[in-house]
């Protein structure tokens, strides 16, 4: 039997969503995939607008939702495509700034109601981040709901104006954790130049945000260990050549690998994770190495703290000498390394299941469209 929305069972026909994709961020797309598939499995109607490079990546009409094709912010064009793809929307739900400005555009005022979910915050600086606070104070106050994924944000969504902002982790679609296959293992820290020695894992875009530099002024301490760890960076981004030419010049043991499509592989072969990030919300990088059971030494920053407890040792943003003594004294320590471990299983176990990311939504939908609350 087709499970009905509590929207139909209010004597109205199905409810029709349609879900607002920004650029293709990966951690929204996921989540906008994995909320599609179980909306459309309540009985939902779902429209996901999104440039048609997600639709590839993420196959939305395969969970049984429509796919609009709406160019990137940057095109003139993509207001009025959401336009006409939310002309008989029951809601609309944005996820990320840039889409929730479109939408909140595409609506016009209309009694549609805007739910927006605050996945991440932008960064930047100077006039730069004034525009992107006045776009923060004009998406909070459109909204009829602010989701943040994280207390922080939830927090920011109401300094900026927001009418109700609450919090709603998402959960992190399609964990898979590879088992620490001690052959593949070996093999895997063979070809990354790891034999012997300790591996360090981070993931992510070679951005500023992300303290690379901080890093890299940590790795000056660890290249004096014998053995010395070696640095992975899996990402990809502007800061490339200035931190190549810093790992050369310096002489660090730091290697950059580019975008990769074999994380979980790295993530099994790696001894610790690091996520020196001047911010982050529930990152992805954090969620993957609890769930497969490697310890994180972690920036003390944005959702960090709330996501994963006192299952990772956390260093304040920056220091790149507390950084580097929490990764020596976690390297010499076997016990701790183990306890890490199994403390990051237990609170990785207490995360929300797409599930209960699906109910948590659908609740907060059903309660806008109720007849009075449209009144």
């Amino acid at each position: 039997m087709t499970p009905v929305s509590s929207h139909a069972s209010h004597g109205r026909s199905t409810l029709r969503t349609v879900q607002v994709l920004g650029g293709g961020h990966a951690g929204s797309s996921a989540h906008v995939r994995s909320l599609a598939a179980g909306l459309v499995a309540r009985g939902v109607r779902v429209t996901v607008c999104a440039p048609v490079e997600a639709e590839h990546a993420y196959d939305f009409t395969g969970t049984g939702a429509d796919h609009a094709r709406v160019p990137r912010s940057g095109d003139p064009a993509s207001v009025a495509a959401l336009r006409a793809a939310c002309a008989d929307a029951d809601l609309v739900h944005a996820h990320g700034l840039h889409a929730a400005v479109r939408a909140a555009l595409a609506l016009g005022g209309r009694s549609v109601p805007l739910v927006v979910t605050w996945h991440d915050r932008a960064h930047a600086d100077g006039a730069r981040g004034r525009v992107l606070r006045l776009l923060e104070r004009r998406v909070a106050r459109a909204a009829a709901v602010v989701l943040g994924t994280t207390s922080d944000l939830v927090d920011r969504a109401r300094h900026r104006g927001a009418r109700d902002a609450r919090l709603a982790p998402v959960a992190l679609p399609g964990v898979r954790v590879r088992p620490r296959d001690e052959p593949d293992r070996a093999k895997a820290r063979a070809e990354l130049g790891a034999t012997g020695r300790p591996l360090l894992l981070t993931v992510g875009s070679l951005e500023a945000h992300r303290g690379y530099d901080v890093l890299l002024d940590a790795a000056r301490a660890w290249r004096l260990r014998d053995p010395a760890p070696l640095v992975a960076v899996a990402g990809e981004g502007a800061l490339r050549g200035e931190l190549q030419r810093r790992i050369e010049d310096e002489e660090l043991p730091v290697r950059l690998l580019g975008r990769r499509d074999d994380v979980a592989e790295l993530l099994a072969a790696a001894d610790v994770v690091l996520l020196p990030s001047r911010w982050e919300s529930r990152s992805v990088l954090a969620q993957e190495a609890l769930h497969a059971r490697v310890p994180l030494v972690a920036s003390a920053v944005g959702g960090i703290p709330e996501l994963v407890g006192d299952a990772a040792e956390l260093v304040p943003y920056g220091d790149a000498h507390a950084l580097a003594g929490a990764v020596v004294r976690l390297l010499d320590d076997p016990v701790r390394q183990e306890e890490l471990r199994g403390k990051g299983a237990q609170q990785a176990a207490g995360w929300p299941t797409e599930d209960e990311t699906v109910a948590q939504v659908l609740s907060v939908y059903d309660e806008l469209t109720k007849p009075w609350a449209l009144v």
